[in-house]
């Protein structure tokens, strides 16, 4: 319950903040932020499609942390920082990278460099926000209990893993995820009829296919290589091949419309490799992500930026933003350079401005929930009892159902 209902409030904080402040603040005239306009409460603004369809990529970042957190979080402090993180913090990444009159915007007028930075569908503005407000809430709020110490406080030996109820919705949910990224994508083209635009979805569709791919496959093979190096075992982890492909995912989602098919497959390659050694790296630091949304998010929200700088074709830029200035590998380091400054500007920024938020929720109680509810579980201690009901039938009922109907299986009392 208590999950659940947190990513139902990540669709509402981030409808209602997103509506009131954060589109004016990212998409309104001004040098830092947007001051004033119709986009602040929708006031004379038409184009209501504009609003909804950024409004999805706002409530994306602040969903990003609710993974993270899970299990020891209280709902207060939630949904604060879901409505802070997409009515102001969002919303200023936004407004540099995404509005012409942000200091890195590729549509800008005269953009820094010739070309300014290209994040074409939010690898840096979307999940590496999401992912370094992540990180940051992870260090402050501290691991779940009995994650890395046991009842006395000494260090466990080996991390406590905390099983999945269902993998089978695991499956289901990283499928859900690869297809809504057609939306995001592919949708960020915004237009579909103008000469060109079915172009460039197009590329986007298969760049995204293929970094998905093989972000799962260079994943899973990672983690099973390391596995038979420390254990002499061949393992193959499904959540590692789940997140590989998210990972990859996130990798592709800068310059899904910029890069070569065979870019995207390499891109998709190292952000699978990327996502298992920073898991292991968040582990080593005892930082405890809950479901590694940080290494998904912000590691590889940092890699697509800078794969973007690397690999983007000139061909391509030149359809996409009208800018003959492409990566690295086509001999031209302007781009690399801004996406180096935007991934910096991104962290500093989320870090500065989410560390004190994060601390003043704690300092005030209002951040960790206490221990006996942790450890009875937030479903029970929050939320009127658990999400499913395993109880059973009283054992007499059964016995007297046997004794009047027939024989029936042994029933095995729970207790």
């Amino acid at each position: 319950k208590n999950i659940m209902l947190k990513n139902i409030l990540d669709a509402c904080g981030g409808a209602l903040g997103f509506w009131a402040v954060g589109f004016g603040v990212a998409y309104e005239p001004g040098s830092f932020i947007g001051t004033s306009g119709p986009r602040f409460f929708l006031n004379d603004y038409g184009n209501y499609i504009d609003f909804f369809f950024q409004f999805t990529f706002a409530a994306t970042a602040a969903t990003i942390v609710a993974g993270t957190v899970a299990e020891r979080c209280k709902m207060v402090a939630y949904l604060c920082y879901s409505l802070f993180l997409t009515g102001f913090v969002y919303p200023v990444v936004v407004h540099a990278i995404w509005n012409g009159d942000g200091f890195l915007s590729a549509f800008a007028e005269n953009p820094v460099r010739g070309v300014g930075m290209i994040d074409f569908a939010g690898s840096g503005v979307v999940h590496m926000t999401g992912g370094a407000t992540a990180l940051v809430a992870a260090i402050i709020l501290g691991p779940r209990i009995g994650r890395f110490h046991d009842e006395d406080g000494n260090l466990l030996d080996k991390p406590h893993s905390f099983p999945p109820h269902s993998v089978a919705l695991q499956v289901l949910g990283t499928f859900i995820l690869w297809f809504g990224w057609y939306g995001f994508n592919p949708g960020s083209t915004l237009a579909i009829s103008p000469a060109g635009y079915g172009d460039v979805a197009a590329l986007c569709a298969v760049t995204t296919t293929l970094a998905a791919a093989s972000g799962a496959v260079s994943s899973m093979f990672t983690d099973t290589l390391l596995g038979f190096i420390a254990e002499g075992e061949t393992e193959y982890d499904l959540s590692r091949c789940m997140n590989g492909c998210l990972g990859g995912l996130v990798g592709i989602t800068a310059g899904c419309s910029v890069v070569e098919p065979w870019a995207a497959a390499v891109i998709g390659v190292i952000a699978g490799i990327i996502y298992v050694f920073a898991s292991k790296l968040l582990v080593a630091l005892r930082i405890d992500d809950a479901v590694d949304a940080i290494p998904v998010h912000f590691f590889n929200g940092a890699w697509g930026c800078i794969a973007t700088g690397l690999f983007a074709a000139p061909r391509h830029t030149a359809l996409a933003y009208g800018a003959t200035n492409c990566g690295l590998f086509y001999s031209n380091g302007n781009l690399l350079v801004n996406e180096i400054l935007g991934v910096g500007f991104v962290l500093l920024w989320v870090v500065a401005v989410m560390t004190p938020f994060f601390f003043a929720l704690n300092m005030l109680g209002m951040f960790r929930v206490d221990p006996l509810e942790e450890k009875v579980g937030l479903d029970i201690s929050h939320h009127k009892g658990a999400a499913y009901d395993l109880s059973e039938p009283k054992k007499e009922d059964v016995e007297i159902y046997a004794s009047t109907h027939g024989k029936v299986e042994k029933f095995h009392d729970s207790a």
